[in-house]
């Protein structure tokens, strides 16, 4: 099966994660069948533009190892692949329908069409052009043209037809022709709509499969007779379900958290964890197999398989995923990919010893700083903490004696912490649940760490006993 896809992202800000998630649906579905994958910008709203909007486009794909085959940067035969620079050749293919018959010039005013709204807003009938333009004469035409009369061309819609096309997720979807308005194709500035290009391009890239999100399949029967207007073959569509919110409730939006590509990269996720995480929602192998690379998703992956309900974006599953992949790293890697979470005081001859401690609490990169903090930093607790399970006498003398044990070990390591603390509390037979747990609050400040002796040797000798020694002063003044 012949298979060419493609991702036409505009350069209007920042790349949406669903976005994201249907460039890569494209181009697994383009590398299963040994096809190629098409990046195109659509740049022909100048207005929303945002300047390094295409460069950042390309940046985003590479970071997720997104690869196009023709595009940008890379060329092919079928190019040149950013709108702005085709525009002859939509404007060709406007004009070669007005002359077939299939569209029309429409010579409208803006007030005009304003007052059409307005009266189909009172009438409270649906918002459509009243094909005015539609029977001019070609005198009329003609005079229009002479007197250079702002124009617009319209495709011309057949009444009382059915729309039909073949969803590989949703199955046939049918429209009614009477519904579907004489959509402008070519704009009074020279400029196509979004409708007219994607159809031109698409057919002339010789694109075979369109995977979309399901927000364009009201505009599927625009572009169905667009293609039939040209009689050009229409190719197979595949619209994806949205992500919903986190908390279930509405499509995923810039107005509930940041939800561009790369911040989940500035929030520390791994590229190749999200990319997993963006396979699995909505979904899934036949063996349920979640955590997959994407040599095993381009082996499996089908549209067709995909669930037609919309799928909300678990931010939980996420983050386990992401402290999977945080886990299969090497140490040298991990080290390298967290060095910019970093905070400035970070003490960076520990940073192997923290890692190794804190590697399997971290979900995300950013996770380092919450996680570290206290092997550097002065800490805080309450000092009932300390008192808990036991008075204040016992306490105070459980520290002074465990600073008396620390002091005097040269070779500050595990074993020789370990076997000090231990000697101690059970020659002085202190219950081991209440003396561990005090210690732990009083070197950290909390009640959960890694492993205790561990986190002692990294802490360091020196503000391990200052602290001790700041938690005899708490309990005193208690």
């Amino acid at each position: 099966m012949k298979v060419r896809t493609r991702m036409a992202p505009s350069p209007t800000g920042e790349m949406h994660i669903g976005s994201l998630s249907i460039s890569l649906k494209n181009y697994a579905f383009a590398k299963r069948h040994n096809g190629q994958f098409i990046l195109r910008i659509e740049d022909t709203d100048k207005v929303r533009e945002v300047g390094g909007g295409v460069e950042e486009i390309q940046k985003i794909l590479k970071a997720y190892s997104i690869d196009w085959d023709e595009g940008p940067g890379v060329g092919g035969s079928y190019g040149p692949y950013i709108q702005s620079k085709r525009l002859n050749i939509y404007q060709k293919a406007a004009e070669e329908l007005v002359a077939n018959g299939k569209a029309y010039y429409c010579f409208c005013s803006k007030e005009r069409l304003e007052q059409i709204k307005e009266e189909q807003k009172i009438s409270k009938s649906p918002s459509k052009y009243d094909e005015h333009c539609r029977n001019l004469s070609p005198e009329e035409i003609n005079k229009k043209l002479a007197q250079k009369v702002e124009k617009v061309i319209r495709l011309k819609v057949p009444s009382g037809k059915d729309v039909k096309f073949n969803d590989l997720i949703r199955g046939e979807i049918v429209v009614k022709s009477d519904i579907v308005n004489d959509q402008v194709l070519m704009k009074s500035d020279g400029y196509p709509t979004y409708h007219l290009a994607v159809v031109v391009d698409d057919h002339m890239m010789d694109i075979t499969h369109i995977m979309r999100g399901e927000e364009w399949i009201s505009s599927t029967p625009k572009h169905i007779l667009l293609y039939e207007a040209f009689g050009w073959e229409i190719p197979v569509y595949a619209h994806i379900p949205v992500y919903l919110n986190p908390d279930g409730k509405g499509k995923m939006s810039k107005r509930k958290g940041t939800v561009s590509a790369q911040s989940f990269l500035d929030r520390g996720y791994l590229p190749d964890a999200l990319l997993n995480f963006m396979m699995i929602l909505g979904w899934s192998r036949d063996d349920e197999v979640e955590i997959m690379n994407m040599k095993d998703y381009i082996e499996r992956f089908d549209p067709k398989d995909v669930s037609p309900k919309s799928v909300v974006f678990d931010i939980k599953k996420l983050d386990w995923i992401n402290g999977i992949y945080i886990r299969k790293l090497a140490l040298p890697e991990l080290e390298k990919k967290i060095e910019k979470f970093l905070p400035n005081d970070f003490p960076i001859d520990k940073l192997e010893k923290i890692l190794n401690l804190i590697r399997e609490r971290l979900e995300k990169l950013s996770d380092v700083e919450q996680l570290s903090s206290f092997f550097y930093r002065e800490i805080q607790f309450d000092s009932t903490l300390l008192l808990k399970k036991s008075n204040s006498s016992d306490v105070t003398a459980q520290l002074t004696k465990t600073i008396e044990a620390l002091k005097i070990i040269e070779e500050w390591n595990t074993a020789s912490i370990e076997i000090k603390i231990r000697t101690l509390q059970e020659s002085l037979d202190w219950k081991k649940g209440q003396y561990f747990m005090m210690l732990r609050i009083a070197v950290t400040g909390k009640k959960a760490t890694p492993p205790l002796f561990e986190t002692i040797e990294v802490i360091g000798k020196e503000l391990v006993l200052k602290r001790l020694k700041n938690g005899i002063q708490l309990v005193n003044n208690y």
